[in-house]
């Protein structure tokens, strides 16, 4: 089941009241989303974006049930966050007094959506967030880039140390028959590790997973271009909220807010990122690695 992470926190800095209208950048399994909507109820609005459709298909079934706010203020869409300009022009809406994105994958996209996501079952590697033709998968990348490439995708998105070797060993492998599946995949990664680091932790794989789900999705370039967008769709005084879950996420995250707080545009409402404590990790792991940032226009 997802969990939520640092969700007090994400709703208390927030600073929600009743009315507010608030972009969801990244809805998921909507934990966030049926918290910001008490705090905004009766009258206010809310926005959930996802480029995975089980997502707003979950996320509609859960607005059939719930009592807080008018059925019409809710509003659940299919697509890229980075469009939050476009979307809120459609919908008629002035502005955001509050913008959320919890930039890391959902449970239920690990676990559920059996496109390989995950480096411990057996999945056709498929890792795309929006099932477009003219997306390739991951096997598809795997199938086509050159040794160089390759390393470059896993060293680039994934910082990932032994990335020569493991492309190098892909290309081999893929010479005698395709790498389709996420064990294909995991296996390779493995072997290409020293033998006295294969059974640490974490996975040997889970560098080469991440980059390759970075780049099929371009996720760092999506988050570059949402951060200005989010800016400019945001009422003088809301806040923006970003969870990241890898160096290069929170790298860009922070020089943003840094950059826009010299400028003036942005106050910073914590000067440190916020972590989760202990507890939180000891019952959800995968929120080890989360980092909240947050500031307010100016």
């Amino acid at each position: 089941m997802h969990v939520p992470v640092l969700l007090k926190d994400v709703i208390s800095y927030l600073n929600l009241r009743a009315g507010s209208v608030v972009f969801d950048a990244t809805l998921g399994a909507g934990g966030y989303a049926k918290e910001i909507i008490k705090k905004i109820a009766p009258n206010g609005i809310y926005v959930g974006v996802d480029w995975d459709k089980e997502a707003i298909a979950r996320f509609k079934e859960y607005t059939q049930t719930q009592q807080y706010i008018p059925k019409r203020n809710l509003f659940s869409i299919n697509d890229n966050y980075a469009q939050i300009g476009e979307l809120r022009t459609k919908l008629g809406v002035p502005y955001f007094d509050a913008v959320v994105a919890d930039i890391g994958m959902s449970s239920d996209q690990i676990e559920k959506s059996g496109r390989g996501f995950s480096f411990i079952r057996n999945e056709p590697l498929d890792m795309r967030f929006h099932i477009d033709e003219k997306i390739p998968t991951a096997a598809q990348i795997l199938s086509a880039k050159t040794e160089k490439e390759l390393a470059d995708i896993f060293y680039k998105f994934g910082e990932e140390k032994f990335s020569r070797r493991i492309a190098k060993n892909i290309v081999e492998r893929r010479k005698v028959k395709p790498i389709l599946t996420s064990l294909d995949l995991a296996s390779i990664v493995v072997g290409s590790y020293p033998e006295r680091l294969r059974g640490r932790k974490p996975h040997p794989a889970t560098k080469v997973f991440q980059a390759l789900r970075i780049y099929v999705n371009s996720e760092l370039k999506n988050l570059e271009t949402f951060l200005p967008e989010a800016l400019k769709n945001l009422a003088s005084g809301g806040r923006l909220a970003v969870l990241s879950y890898h160096s290069l996420e929170d790298r860009i995250v922070k020089n943003f807010f840094r950059d826009k707080s010299k400028q003036r545009e942005l106050k910073l409402i914590i000067k440190k990122p916020v972590t989760p404590s202990y507890e939180e990790v000891m019952l959800n792991p995968r929120s080890r690695s989360a980092k909240l940032r947050v500031a307010e226009k100016i």
